[in-house]
């Protein structure tokens, strides 16, 4: 079993995402061969990253913990049917475990990022009292201006 941990500001595919480029993500990694005869490893990665909550537009610590099973695949066998688990490419018999890592952090990823509370955390946007009661009062009619064209014609 090998133990690493990748700066998550170092993580080219995730450092968009974050809010803070701050805290590492903890990875494990325990090699095996599949019955297939490739070479793999079990995959597991825990961090806790600083993300923008898609509601309130604040940063926020996700913490999460994942794995997976990998098979490691040269180019021209990646396209196999017979692998047994996800297949993970290799370049020249080499496998970044920094690239691997990053990529089972990102599929741990929520599609949309909220916070435990986004319409109460009190960051949320809000109408005053005011600006509320006075759109409700207003019909809007946003195409009168072609009701009149009509008309015309």
């Amino acid at each position: 079993m090998l133990e690493r941990d990748y700066e998550l500001g170092e993580l080219p595919r995730l450092r968009d995402l974050l809010a803070e480029p701050q805290g590492a993500v903890h990875a494990t990694f325990a090699f095996s061969t599949s019955a297939s005869g490739r070479a793999g490893a079990e995959v597991t990665v825990r961090a806790v990253p600083l993300l923008v909550c898609q509601r309130c537009m604040q940063g926020f610590g996700f913490a999460l913990q994942s794995g997976s099973e990998v098979e490691f695949a040269t180019g021209e066998s990646a396209e196999s049917a017979d692998a047994e688990r996800e297949l993970f490419g290799v370049v020249d018999g080499l496998v970044s475990l920094r690239e691997l890592a990053e990529e089972e952090l990102l599929l741990a990823l929520p599609r949309a990022f909220m916070c435990d509370t986004p319409l109460t955390c009190g960051r949320a946007p809000s109408y005053a009292s005011g600006e509320q009661s006075r759109d409700a009062g207003e019909m809007r009619q946003p195409f009168s201006a072609l009701q009149d064209l009509l008309k015309k014609t």
